[in-house]
């Protein structure tokens, strides 16, 4: 895939919008709860081109719930795409990818779109990568497997994600309690050192 000409890459979650409305964000991947209201935030950004994606932010099934499916990474994916299409219109970016909370499904998506970018880079300085944006992600386990798959990156991506979440819980152990209470004690003991 040929470069996006993407200078800044920002993961954020909702509440933190306003803060980006007047930084040049030229692309938003948005992904949300369906359902969710309009967001008012994007009201006050300059033009940008954004694609919304609603699904949960789960890991088991649930009723009433749409779970992270094959096809929201591949829409992902596609929306690279578009990023790689549209860099000989534009000369730079800024791409904003949020969620909720800006940890889970959003850094998901941005660890996807940066393994998409550089495919010969290794699974845990993409991890790196992803850290140096957003410190506190924690990637949701569903979509990192759909994007290894879909990448091929032949399980690398699942196994750098389980030393990734190993160094959130070391640098933050208080993380470990707050993902189990939000029913994602699996990904906590997936945790690898």
């Amino acid at each position: 895939m040929k470069p996006i000409s993407i200078s800044v890459l920002t993961v954020c979650g909702i509440d933190e919008l306003p803060n980006h409305g007047t930084l040049g964000v030229t692309h938003v991947l948005s992904l949300i709860d369906p359902g969710s209201p309009a967001l008012e935030a994007f009201q006050n950004y300059d033009s940008h081109h954004r694609i919304t994606l609603n699904f949960h932010d789960i890991i088991e099934p649930l009723d009433g719930k749409v779970m992270p499916g094959p096809e929201h990474v591949a829409e992902v994916l596609q929306f690279g795409e578009e990023l790689a299409a549209s860099r000989e219109a534009r000369s730079d970016g800024h791409l904003l990818v949020h969620c909720h909370m800006g940890v889970s499904r959003s850094t998901a998506a941005m660890l996807t779109l940066l393994a998409q970018v550089h495919p010969g880079e290794t699974e845990d300085r993409l991890f790196a990568r992803l850290r140096e944006i957003r410190p506190q992600a924690w990637p949701n386990s569903i979509m990192i497997g759909y994007a290894d798959d879909l990448l091929g990156r032949e399980g690398r991506l699942t196994a750098a994600l389980r030393r990734h979440y190993g160094h959130r819980i070391k640098h933050d152990p208080e993380v470990a309690d707050w993902m189990a209470r939000l029913g994602r004690r699996r990904e906590v003991e997936m945790a690898a050192d």
